[in-house]
């Protein structure tokens, strides 16, 4: 349904949108855990290091996607936040038309640069090719993954994370009985993974475009929508590029920080691969969090209401910490027994390996919650620019840490390199966010307010 996030309170609008969100990325985050599990249990571990040493590289495409994606549906939060259907509308149609024309383009991208990039991070040629047949159909079916964020976005854009929810869950499902069918029913190898993860997605993202046309009239465009202007097309990409340049080039120095941890070999990969797989699970609420701020924000903002942002903002930070430290807790004293479930007899190095990992991003987890709050507020605002500064920022710091500290301390060194990056690109969040909050609630003061009957109407 649509939730209006211009009314009630803040702190529980915000955590009522992001609890769906939540519990939908955890489900994506087992899906691809269960890839790894599958994979390392069944086919070895060279197989599960494979897989594992192509999420930078898988990062650096599909994070441009979730950037680009996430950043059309904030122009679309705001006309809805301004009470604004046909705005409404042309946003979802040149959202669509944006989405198709940049798909062909990263397929193309993504396909024919996967092994340069793969040899150019320096990936042990022991797992190599495992890293490139499992990387090759993601990529191939990157239509999938687009069509997944656009219509999840566009729905979140309306204040629905419930809906996306019930389609993740189908599609997790089912990826994992394609895993189980691919790789241990037809033998296909670390590639069967990877079309479990396409034909799931697409099969799911599908079902889900279909209701969202029916069940929401603001959302059902026609022919006229589809007459692009050239404003519409500035906006949105005005907001999606930055976005989508922010998470690649945070890849980047992901990708930095893989080729020197290549470098260690397969051992160390494997765990770093579990410890990471583990990471991304436990601060899934802080994004769950970071993705309802950018639509609070964006649709607050949209009705005028910078002083309702900034007393939300204060609020779910204070949850945010909490859940910070909790997270941090977990993941270090559960890390020896959640790192075991990836292969079979795990080497007690590995488990070491992990949990050192582990250890060092926990303590600093509060850190990264500043990143998904303020950043998320600023983009919901529509300031992508600067949180493509973040991003600029962040890369530094990272490649900085990967190189200079991993020759300092080793292993250490690369487990310091996010929290390192994370403390910041902290500073520049925060400095600006409350600069632009102050003078927007002085600017918005004199703004009439809109007529939230609208919205109550719209679907």
């Amino acid at each position: 349904m649509v939730r209006n996030l211009t009314t009630g309170k803040p702190l529980k609008q915000i955590l009522l949108f992001a609890l769906p969100i939540f519990i939908g990325n955890v489900f994506q985050q087992l899906y691809a855990m269960a890839d790894n599990i599958i994979v390392g249990n069944t086919l070895g571990e060279n197989a599960f290091a494979g897989v594992g040493a192509t999420s930078s590289l898988s990062f650096l495409i599909i994070g441009f996607v979730q950037g680009l994606t996430a950043g059309f549906a904030v122009k679309t939060s705001q006309y809805f936040g301004n009470g604004d259907e046909d705005k409404v509308k042309r946003s979802v149609a040149t959202s669509i038309v944006l989405s198709a024309v940049i798909t062909v383009i990263l397929t193309l991208i993504s396909v024919f640069s996967a092994m340069p990039l793969l040899k150019l991070m320096q990936t042990p040629q022991d797992v190599i090719g495992y890293s490139y047949n499992y990387i090759i159909v993601i990529f191939g079916g990157l239509g999938a993954t687009m069509l997944y964020n656009l219509v999840s976005g566009i729905l979140r854009a309306l204040g629905d994370s419930k809906i996306p929810l019930v389609f993740l869950i189908i599609a997790s499902v089912l990826n994992i009985g394609l895993d189980l069918l691919f790789i241990k029913a037809f033998g296909t190898g670390v590639e069967g993974a990877g079309w479990a993860t396409v034909i799931s997605q697409l099969l799911s993202s599908a079902a889900c475009a279909v209701y969202m046309f029916k069940k929401y009239a603001i959302l059902r465009v026609r022919k006229e929508h589809f007459r692009l202007s050239a404003k519409l097309c500035r906006d949105h990409l005005g907001v999606g590029l930055p976005m989508a340049f922010q998470y690649s080039i945070i890849s980047v120095g992901i990708m930095v920080q893989q080729a020197s941890l290549n470098t260690f070999g397969t051992l160390y990969v494997s765990a770093y691969t579990a410890a990471s797989k583990i990471d991304n699970v436990f601060t899934q609420s802080l994004v769950a969090v970071g993705t309802a701020v950018a639509t609070y924000t964006g649709q607050n903002y949209g009705a005028g209401k910078t002083e309702r942002i900034f007393k939300g903002i204060n609020r779910i930070m204070a949850v945010c910490v909490l859940l910070a430290a909790i997270s941090g807790i977990t993941v270090y004293f559960g890390s020896d027994l959640m790192t075991g479930l990836f292969v079979k007899n795990p080497d007690p190095q590995m488990l070491s390996l992990s949990k050192q990992y582990l250890m060092w991003q926990g303590i600093f987890y509060v850190c990264l919650a500043v990143i998904f709050v303020y950043r998320n507020a600023l983009q919901g605002m529509g300031y992508s620019t600067l949180t493509t500064i973040g991003g600029i920022v962040e890369l530094s710091m990272r490649i900085l840490a990967s190189i200079l500290l991993v020759k300092v301390l080793g292993y250490v060194g690369l487990c310091l390199s996010n929290p390192f990056a994370w403390i910041g690109v902290n500073f520049l969040f925060l400095i600006s966010y409350y600069i632009i909050i102050r003078r927007k609630t002085k600017a918005d003061a004199t703004r009439m307010p809109i007529n939230d009957e609208y919205v109550r109407q719209s679907a």
